[in-house]
């Protein structure tokens, strides 16, 4: 079959191809249709056409379904070409939203059953036929769930590990025992320390005194030997130990027994000081006695306790607030060592849980330019739970009192390493203004800070800090795991502040080489009750796992 269209566009005649005559032919209506329209319409289709087809593909490719049909694909195209597009998936999303805040504004019934995972939770949504909404309210009530489980198990976690801080270990138990009953049945252990020749020593100005306040024999051992191996002059070194009445033979049975010349070690116990009495430390024995202090530090720490609004952070930051050490008279003993050492001018102040990494002697030549104590600031680091302290994180500004004397951006220091000029000290009213605010902090039962110790010694010392460089004291080895080991080993002195002592189980395992060093290193030098500390301390009916552990191996890697 053959198709002719006239030359005028007038006429147009279909025939067969065997040469017969024509089957059809028609005349089209007279009109005008010039070569110039027909060119300008053949040239759009041309420009259109490309459009048309990449459309097409991608339709196509974006399809889940394949189109069989140009009905179909007209469907398809019809919207995009008129410039309309499919949102039926956003409406999805807002339908999504909008079921998830109705849920969200609901309450979840009462015994509702809920499944022990999502595989199950899936499951029974398929098999009851559940609509979106219940399926939301399920999921909601199952997240709720678990995140009460986990703040349940958080608190949990830091309420034992409260209570493994504030334990003594077994092995350090005995260790006690064993020196005590050492001290009174050997001569050799209650030797007078120091020697009668060296007393004169221990008020010579020329010499360089620490203190350090411990009932802790072993880190008392460790803050001594590590100074003395650290020092390029170690002949120059006196250690002034005070421990309380229960641990003073023991701690002097263990330096009696294992000395550490030519540096020089005088034991005391609080009750051999003359001054310490009643009529010099007042508040003292009223923080001691006081009903309301004693449940606070001793009592049930979950009394009272809204867990519902308190974070876990902020929940351990009370626990150690509530550690039994901060009414203990060793601790605030600091507070008092112009009394206590009324020939001394300068000492360094050292906390038991430490480690000397290098020579201290330079502190001895830092000008405190008029000020009574040196010490590292700790408002000045990047980690905010130990180098990013203020005054508003120790006190409660919401206090009248606290809000009209205190800045809350003032930067705050820290004790554990601090040289006292002991000559300036005796000029101001220190003490005086840190039995002050003590006796108001019981007042208003312990509602103007909660924390120990630092925060009265925050105020007394207010204008009398002098900072020195922070690679001197390194602080939070009992605080974050995530300590920098090179910065660590670069420290003149590493502080194990917080919970996680290396002496303790919950200690952390690659910070506690630093520590166990010391002993190890004087093992190899030799002594007998060294054997004791590596091997570990037994008691009669003593587990092996009761033993305090010290990795040998572990030196090696620091």
């Amino acid at each position: 079959m053959q198709l002719h269209v006239s030359p005028s566009m007038r006429s147009l005649t279909i025939s067969s191809n065997n040469g017969f005559i024509d089957l059809m032919k028609i005349k089209v209506a007279a009109r005008h249709i010039s070569y110039r329209t027909l060119f300008h319409t053949i040239l759009i289709l041309a420009f259109l056409l490309p459009f048309v087809f990449i459309l097409t593909a991608i339709v196509t490719l974006e399809g889940v379904n394949k189109c069989s049909s140009f009905d179909c694909l007209g469907r398809r195209l019809g919207p995009r070409l008129l410039g309309r597009v499919d949102d039926s998936g956003q409406r999805l999303v807002k339908d999504f939203y909008k079921i998830l805040n109705q849920v969200n504004a609901e309450e979840i019934p009462d015994g509702i059953k809920l499944p022990d995972s999502f595989n199950q939770l899936v499951s029974k949504m398929k098999n009851n036929q559940y609509d979106a909404k219940t399926f939301a309210l399920m999921l909601r009530a199952m997240m709720e769930k678990l995140e009460r489980e986990i703040r349940e198990s958080k608190f949990s976690e830091l309420m034992n590990k409260h209570f493994a801080a504030s334990s003594i270990p077994k092995g350090l138990y005995c260790l006690s025992l064993r020196l005590t009953d050492e001290y009174s049945s050997n001569a050799h252990a209650r030797r007078q320390l120091p020697s009668p020749e060296l007393l004169p020593v221990l008020s010579n100005n020329s010499y360089h005194h620490f203190v350090l306040s411990t009932d802790n024999i072993l880190a008392a051992s460790v803050v001594v030997n590590s100074a003395v191996q650290s020092s390029l002059r170690p002949e120059k070194i006196v250690f002034h130990i005070i421990t309380d009445k229960k641990t003073y033979a023991g701690m002097h049975a263990w330096f009696a027994l294992n000395p550490v010349s030519p540096a020089i070690v005088e034991v005391k116990g609080v009750h051999q000081f003359d001054w310490l009495t009643r009529e010099n430390v007042p508040v003292l024995e009223a923080v001691e006695n006081h009903h309301g202090i004693r449940n606070y530090y001793h009592g049930n720490h979950l009394a009272g306790a809204n867990l519902s609004n308190t974070t876990p952070r902020t929940f351990a930051s009370k626990l150690q607030a509530r550690s039994p050490k901060y009414i203990s008279l060793l601790n605030h003993l600091r507070i008092y060592l112009p009394e206590l050492f009324p020939n001394l001018d300068k000492v360094v102040f050292l906390d038991d849980d430490i480690v000397i990494q290098r020579d201290l002697s330079p502190l001895w030549e830092i000008d405190l330019w008029g000020k009574v104590n040196g010490a590292v600031e700790t408002c000045k680091g990047e980690d905010e739970w130990v180098m990013s302290k203020h005054f508003r994180n120790y006190f409660n500004f919401s206090h009248p009192l606290i809000a009209k004397h205190l800045d809350p951006d003032e930067c705050a220091w820290a004790y554990g390493m601090n040289i006292f000029d002991l000559r300036t000290w005796r000029k101001t009213n220190i003490r005086e203004t840190y039995h002050y605010w003590l006796k108001e902090n019981l007042k208003s039962n312990l509602t103007m800070w909660k924390l120990g110790t630092l925060p009265p010694a925050l105020i007394a010392f207010k204008g009398h800090i002098h900072p020195i460089d922070p690679s001197w004291h390194m602080l939070g080895l009992g605080y974050q795991s995530k300590t920098n080991i090179e910065k660590a080993k670069r420290a003149a002195v590493i502080h194990y502040n917080g919970q996680s002592k290396p002496w303790l189980q919950i200690g952390f395992e690659h910070l506690r080489p630093f520590w166990t060093k010391i002993h190890v290193l004087l093992f190899l030098q030799g002594g007998s009750w060294l054997i004791l500390l590596v091997f570990g301390i037994r008691c009669e009916n003593t587990r092996d796992s009761d033993v305090f552990p010290i990795d040998v191996a572990g030196v090696g890697r620091q």
